[in-house]
């Protein structure tokens, strides 16, 4: 039986869970700091907290983090890897990753999401339900690409940037480390790192 620790007890982490049970994980458990209040996220259980899968990270075959905050995300990553853990990469059944394309340990990619010939994704990146990353784009570490979102062939994203709920990025735009766009936005020229961009089309808050 493969166990499986989720770090992060969530609505996320329910899809996150879900994905798993998708791609063969058989006995899945949360760790989160709300535990012992909380014992269960929908239908799996919450054991312990998070310090606690520090200690206990030679119980699972593998591990994956289910934090939505990119920061949080991307510190426990390392903090784990460099624990010894087994980092995985869950990519639903639904979804589409070329051969042609590299995915790193620690993401999950959501049903129904497409990633194309030439794309790299970086440490713990969430490519959310439906979105597409079309060919040859670069993703750092701790990316989030929200559900529908759209990023045209040749776009850089830097570490911890996340692309918001149905936004558009057009070919070849570079989005710095720490970018946010919103909800929507379709963004046409490259955005500085630390920014926040909306609207159509979208300019700097």
């Amino acid at each position: 039986m493969k166990k499986l620790a989720i770090l992060g007890a969530s609505g996320h982490g329910k899809v996150v869970a879900d994905t798993a049970e998708c791609c063969g994980w058989s006995d899945i458990v949360f760790f989160d700091d709300a535990w012992p209040s909380r014992t269960t996220n929908g239908p799996w259980e919450v054991v312990g907290t998070g310090s606690e899968l520090f200690e206990r990270i030679g119980e699972f075959e593998g591990v994956v983090v289910a934090i939505g905050n990119n920061n949080i995300r991307q510190q426990k990553l390392i903090a784990l890897i460099q624990r010894g853990a087994v980092v995985v990469t869950l990519i639903h059944p639904a979804a589409h990753v070329s051969r042609h394309a590299s995915v790193a340990a620690g993401t999950v990619i959501f049903a129904g999401a497409v990633v194309n010939a030439g794309s790299s994704v970086g440490l713990g990146g969430i490519l959310n339900t439906g979105c597409s990353v079309d060919h040859d784009c670069v993703l750092a570490e701790a990316v989030h690409i929200s559900p529908g979102a759209r990023l045209a062939g040749g776009v850089e994203v830097g570490d911890r940037a996340w692309v918001g709920i149905g936004a558009c990025v057009k070919q070849l735009v570079v989005l710095g480390a720490d970018v946010l766009v919103g909800a929507g936005a379709a963004v046409v020229a490259d955005v500085v790192g630390g920014c926040i961009v909306v609207g159509v089309p979208a300019r700097v808050l």
